[in-house]
């Protein structure tokens, strides 16, 4: 009784009110909003650092994954007063718009306490909003391809990225594919990185066609993977590493290992490559966090000209 009405708690000397505690947010496994809160909270080591500084697009599910969900931009008008916002210009609507920002682990318990399931978050930071500290790539298959099928195409990625010197980085997305993280130093502006990716894709296509297709029509996607390039956008986001996602079981978008995705495009077989909660948190007891050079490293975006020379390597 005490969890649906609410019991307070003390977060770093915040206080924050939870309430429905036992609601079941994913009933085919009987995890609850108290679990969501429980993972958000013992996975903040590693994931604090990748939402620190970035305005939060939340995806909130008041009524667990088989209910409504919806996105919201604009940090809630009831937000706790020490709830840090940032604004961020917005062309459609014309004016700023205040996006929550998640610094500490107060502010992430407050937005699981909403049941924003879901991170989203973009590539830039609040103070330099404009140019992109990270490359993503989103892999995603169309049946009867699968995650198998992506590690194919990562992989195709992966030696590309290498013969332009560039690391690059793996996550699951917690759902059917895989994103891939290039980490950069800031640099270029979204016009730059947009129009790279693109021409990534776009080489990844020509040189695989019976893998990937680098547009997005439904006709063309059967049995290839879409490399969605248009990710690297201003105005888009992607799920964040360490983020639940609401599909039927508390899948997790997990950092992965480079050996992990061989292995799994080498045997064909993808068990190897769903995470769940619980998963996660072991693997990070065990590993820390696979992602942290994308926070780290800095890399400087060469030339679009230079894929084609990778490419002949």
């Amino acid at each position: 009784m005490a969890a649906r009405k609410g019991v307070e708690v003390d977060v770093e000397g915040r206080r924050i009110l939870l309430r429905n505690l036992d609601k079941v947010f994913y009933p085919e496994t009987g995890f609850t909003k108290g679990d969501v809160v429980d993972y958000y909270v013992r996975v903040a080591p590693v994931l604090l650092p990748h939402l620190r500084d970035r305005p939060l697009t939340l995806k909130r599910y008041p009524e667990g994954v088989e209910g409504a969900f919806f996105y919201e931009k604009r940090c809630p008008r009831y937000r706790p007063a020490w709830l840090r916002t940032e604004p961020v210009w917005s062309e459609g609507n014309q004016e700023d718009i205040r996006y929550c920002v998640v610094d500490d682990l107060a502010s992430l318990v407050w937005v699981a306490s909403i049941a924003d399931l879901e991170l989203h978050t973009p590539l830039a930071l609040a103070g330099d909003f404009e140019r992109p500290v990270a490359l993503a790539f989103d892999l995603d298959p169309g049946p009867p391809a699968d995650v198998v099928t992506c590690c194919e195409v990562a992989l195709n990625l992966r030696r590309l990225m290498d013969g332009l010197g560039l690391e690059s980085f793996p996550k699951t997305s917690g759902s059917k594919g895989l994103q891939v993280y290039v980490p950069l130093d800031g640099t270029a502006g979204y016009e730059t990185t947009k129009a790279f990716a693109h021409a990534v894709a776009r080489l990844l296509e020509r040189s695989h066609p019976d893998l990937v297709v680098e547009r997005m029509l439904k006709r063309l996607r059967g049995g290839k993977v879409l490399v969605d390039w248009s990710q690297n956008d201003r105005n888009k986001t992607t799920v964040c590493v360490y983020s639940l996602r609401a599909r039927s079981r508390p899948t997790v978008s997990s950092p992965v290992r480079w050996t992990e995705v061989a292995r799994a495009a080498r045997t064909g077989r993808a068990d190897g490559l769903v995470f769940e909660a619980k998963d996660v948190l072991a693997r990070v007891a065990r590993d820390g966090d696979l992602f942290a050079p994308v926070l780290s490293l800095r890399q400087r975006l060469p030339d679009a000209s230079a894929l084609e020379r990778a490419h002949a390597r």
